[in-house]
């Protein structure tokens, strides 16, 4: 401070003033003395002012400046809880939506390693609510052994970002044994920095959609050069690899009104081909079938119904339509198990049974032209 113009020079003046009293003693330089003392005085405290006045106005800049950044951090705290709020709402509303589905929803807390199988989930497989845990054993123990790898991986690469959503095609295993294939589909749940802490998905059944590509694909390709006796071979053969049943086979009504139908083609799971067999109608499950001209399924107890049927659990059988919507046989289905929905694949039936019945009517026509020509018998 006293390095400054202002109390510079009277603290020199104070000096000569008090060099010169002590070398002549006297009242001029006392005077010159005092003054210069009350100089001094007086140029240290208007410093003092004016550095009090300049450190409160810069306490004011920097008040203003934290006042400044405390709203701002009160502004982003805001927009940051409304942003987690729109967030979790937006979450809330995709689950509710998930959830309200026939789709089966999980959900896998990625912290925890906790998983979430909805009953819609678990009904899809068979089971109850409370008969599978909520963890990823439970969930992996459902996948089947050959796509567990390639789940993992198709998960593993959505979690790192490498794919912006989760889709995958699966197999998971049902409380009876069978496989249901399933699209599965899902998005995982991101902090701001990008890392997944919850990942959520819906499995959507396409066995049916799967069941048809596969039969008409088997069917189509074992059927596609034959004709006559060996397209029904080919047909029912084909028919019970593809759906896995025991036996298949095709009959044309013998009478009509019908009672009577004879096989024209007979296959069997455990021995290939049969003979070609006639029966009566009456006591059997192809009875509805011929008589109404509708389909008819019987998914289990099919030998209590009919004691002709002892051995056979399951039946499904449907007619064959001629040209003028007469009956003119059917194809029919039987298993040892129950059956369920996976062989009701009706569009792919009403292909080969359109060809079935041509082929029983181009059949018909050439025995009845043989039979009308000068050779046939009657000419004799």
């Amino acid at each position: 401070m006293f390095t400054q113009p202002m109390t510079l020079t009277p603290l020199l003046l104070l000096g000569l003033a008090l060099g010169w009293a002590s070398w002549q003693p006297g009242p001029v330089p006392a005077a010159l003395a005092l003054l210069s003392a009350a100089t001094l005085v007086w140029a240290a405290y208007a410093l003092t002012r004016n550095e009090q006045r300049r450190l409160s106005a810069r306490l004011v800049q920097l008040e203003q400046r934290c006042n400044e950044q405390t709203a701002a951090l009160e502004r982003s705290e805001t927009l940051r809880v409304g942003a987690e709020a729109d967030l979790r709402a937006t979450e809330q509303r995709y689950l509710v939506a998930l959830r309200g589905s026939q789709d089966g929803l999980w959900e896998w807390d990625l912290a925890s390693g906790a998983v979430h199988l909805s009953p819609r989930w678990k009904s899809m497989l068979g089971f109850d609510a409370d008969e599978l845990a909520n963890d990823k054993a439970a969930w992996n123990a459902r996948v089947h052994p050959d796509d567990r790898a390639a789940l993992e991986q198709t998960l593993m690469r959505h979690l790192a970002g490498a794919q912006p959503n989760f889709e995958h095609e699966l197999r998971l295993l049902h409380k009876n044994g069978s496989v249901r294939h399933v699209l599965s589909r899902g998005v995982a749940i991101r902090r701001d920095s990008g890392e997944p802490y919850r990942l959520v998905g819906v499995d959507t059944d396409v066995t049916r959609l799967k069941r048809v590509q596969t039969v008409l694909d088997e069917v189509a390709e074992g059927t596609a050069t034959a004709f006559g006796d060996r397209f029904f071979a080919a047909m029912v053969k084909h028919f019970a690899r593809a759906l896995e049943v025991d036996s298949a086979f095709i009959a044309e009504c013998v009478d009509w009104p019908a009672t009577r139908v004879r096989t024209l083609a007979y296959w069997h799971s455990d021995k290939g081909p049969l003979d070609n067999i006639e029966f009566a109608l009456s006591g059997t499950p192809c009875e509805a079938v011929v008589h109404t001209g509708q389909a008819c399924f019987h998914r289990e107890g099919l030998a209590d119904l009919f004691a002709i049927e002892a051995g056979y659990e399951a039946y499904l059988g449907m007619p064959i339509v001629g040209s003028d919507g007469r009956v003119l046989g059917h194809l029919a289905l039987r298993h040892r198990k129950p059956l369920g929905d996976e062989v009701l694949v009706d569009r792919v039936y009403r292909i080969f049974i359109a060809r079935a019945a041509a082929e029983i009517e181009r059949m018909q026509a050439l025995a009845r032209l043989a039979f009308a020509s000068p050779a046939g018998p009657t000419a004799a």
